[in-house]
């Protein structure tokens, strides 16, 4: 049987080379649809990446803690003030001091949107965003230093007269090209080392994180001291598998901590930061649905050209298959004949299908700076469906093939 078989394959080849213009027209189109499809799935699973990395840099596995949104109602009872009231610092320090999940917890508040900071005679405009933070905020947001370092737990409970900078402050004060770090800078009336300096992140919906001003948590407490200031808790985990039980240990935790009672709704909102990732993702995921069903429709014209092909090919092989049967070939023999046949020219067409898709797919890959992917689940699958429509447009050919009649056969032309 293994004889017989490559001796099919052989005659496959052999026929492939007698009418090559007509293989090549039917392997482009099989290509073309596997192209098609393993091209498509390939960029999305590009873009998909991008935005796994990126989230995941931005917070994808990352989630905030923060008191609830305030809500006006018009008429009818008052909301529980209770509710909506701020974190304090103690509840911050508190809940960061108890969550013992394995993730890195840490705890901001915001300064103020309108501060002006100077070095030597330049200035930046009153619109830089002074936040206290600890040492553990730059990495749970998603930042990177690109010169010096982070803050320091003790400077961050000292409040020492330190700060780490977005690069677009750099920007507006050292126009000389200086190097930023060690240098006195003043923020309002005080005066600061800078002891890091962002990576540059760019502007995101309005906002940039490039004019941030970061200071230690218990200096921006004493300088810039308002009210019932509000404090944030950020939880960074190792990775987005272990989001939800955190989120849940969380929760439970802070609710103990702001004393809410079984069966209430919480005091404080618990906010992911994944939201746009996921919607993203939930769009790349219509458009993979879409893809595929472009690339079957392709693939089904590929079967119809090959069903041609291998139909034309019986006729024209009548008198050969006439002499098989006579020397002693059976009809399973001649079945398997055409049906090999069928299925070698739609894996040559799957193949170059498969290689062209992995090249178009990477292209926007290496636009987007994304990774070179190599879709192995889609190759299989490619691999998989030209086996199908080899077989499916093929039985037809072969099961009229080995209906011929020997005899009548012998007599053709």
């Amino acid at each position: 049987m293994d004889k017989a078989f490559f001796e099919n394959i052989r005659i496959s080849f052999e026929s492939i080379r007698n009418h090559l213009l007509r293989t090549i027209l039917t392997v482009a189109i099989i290509a073309f649809g596997i192209m098609a499809l393993v091209g498509i799935l390939t960029a999305i699973d590009s873009i998909k990446y991008y935005l796994n990395e990126n989230f995941s840099m931005m917070g994808a596995n990352t989630f905030n803690i923060r008191n609830r949104e305030m809500v006006v109602r018009m008429g009818g009872r008052s909301s529980n003030a209770n509710a909506y009231k701020n974190i304090s610092y103690r509840e911050a320090l508190r809940f960061k001091d108890e969550f013992n999940f394995p993730a890195s917890t840490s705890m901001h508040t915001f300064g103020t949107g309108i501060a002006t900071l100077k070095f030597e005679s330049e200035k930046t405009n009153p619109n830089i965003q002074i936040v206290g933070i600890d040492e553990n905020y730059i990495y749970n947001a998603g930042y990177d230093i690109e010169q010096g370092r982070n803050l320091t737990a003790q400077e961050v409970t000292s409040g020492a007269h330190v700060v780490v900078v977005g690069s677009a402050i750099i920007k507006d004060l050292f126009k000389n090209n200086e190097d930023p770090v060690g240098q006195i800078i003043s923020v309002g009336p005080g005066k600061y080392r800078i002891v890091g300096v962002m990576k540059e992140k760019g502007s995101s919906m309005g906002f940039s994180g490039d004019r941030n001003c970061l200071m230690p948590l218990n200096n921006v407490r004493q300088y810039f001291s308002r009210p019932n200031m509000n404090y944030t808790i950020s939880v960074r985990t190792r990775n987005a598998e272990e989001l939800e039980p955190a989120i849940g240990e969380a929760t439970g935790i802070f609710r103990v901590i702001r004393g809410d009672t079984p069966g209430k709704t919480e005091t404080f909102s618990v906010m992911k930061s994944d939201n746009i990732a996921n919607m993203l993702l939930g769009l790349t995921g219509q458009v993979r649905l879409g893809a595929t069903f472009i690339g079957l429709i392709t693939l089904f014209g590929a079967a119809i050209g090959l069903m041609n092909i291998m139909l034309v090919s019986v006729t024209e092989r009548t008198r050969e298959i006439g002499i098989r049967k006579a020397i002693g070939a059976t009809r399973k023999t001649i079945r398997d004949q055409f049906l090999i046949e069928a299925v070698v020219i739609a894996q040559i067409g799957g193949f170059f299908g498969i290689v062209a898709g992995i090249l178009v797919g990477n292209i926007l890959s290496y636009f987007i700076g994304s990774a070179f992917i190599v879709p192995w689940p889609w190759i299989i699958l490619a691999v998989v469906l030209c086996f199908v429509v080899a077989l499916v447009s093929g039985s037809i050919p072969a099961n009229k093939a080995a209906s011929v009649d020997p005899i009548e056969s012998l007599r053709y032309e």
